[in-house]
This record gives C-alpha cells, structure tokens and sequence, in this order.
C-alpha cells in the first residue's frame, strides 16, 4: 500500500531520539520519527510531503499538501492534495483532505473535511454561467 511512500524525497529528517519544541517549517519532504511539540507546515514549493512512523507524534497543526501517517498528530491537520493514514494512525483533531486513503486500523476523532479540488472549483464557478445563457 505505501509503495508511493518509497517515491519520496526526503530532505529533513527528524529521528526517533529527537524532540523538537516549537514550530517546524521545511521544504520538499520531512519524515518524523521523533516528537513535535509545535506546529508543522510546508512553505515554499507546492507539492511538498510528510511521513510520520509509528514512532513519530505531533502535538499541534499539520499544513502539508501530502500526509503519510502512522504515528499520531494531536491537531488539525490540512493537506491540500492527499492523506495517506497507515493502520497505526492516530489522528485527535481535524482532517481537511483533498483526497485520502485509509487503512484498516486508523483512528480519526475529529472531522473529516474535503476541500474542494481546482477542478470541481472552476466547475462550480462555471455552472451559474451556464444556467443563465
């Protein structure tokens, strides 16, 4: 299921022994074993990803286009392009999502937000126009 996983690029890394106390920004892709204490967020280039093991955690938001998850993420979490819960996630908050996959064993207490696509936008902003010719 997570051969897609095997595909990313991983330019920071935060290992299992590590725990970080504050905010953490970073571009391209991160993977956690460790702790955050703070919030995480991509900036810069689009498409940016982050995996979480079973031993990573964060405690605070999540703003990442893609999310692999099988640690735990106390927080909301957004990620605009795709979430990908492994059957160890445990999300306790929010998940705004443009697409996911779920694995059997994932736990989300919060609620499941889709956001709308680029695509299903434009054809909403089309439709009223279409209605009135």
């Amino acid at each position: 299921m997570f051969s897609r996983e095997s595909k990313q690029v991983i330019d920071t890394l935060v290992g299992k022994a590590a725990r970080v106390n504050g905010d953490v920004e970073f571009e391209g892709g991160l993977h956690l074993d460790g702790q955050v204490a703070g919030n995480v967020r991509c900036v810069g280039a689009p498409g940016g990803s982050i995996s979480v093991s079973e031993s990573g955690s964060i405690e605070g938001s999540v703003e990442v286009p893609n999310v692999t998850l099988n640690g735990s993420v106390r927080g909301d979490i957004y990620a605009t392009e795709r979430v990908i819960l492994g059957p160890r996630a445990r999300v306790h908050g929010n998940l705004h999502y443009g697409v996911i996959e779920m694995t059997l064993g994932a736990e989300i207490k919060g609620k499941l937000v889709p956001l709308p696509s680029a695509a299903n936008a434009s054809m909403q902003g089309e439709a009223p126009s279409a209605k009135t010719g």
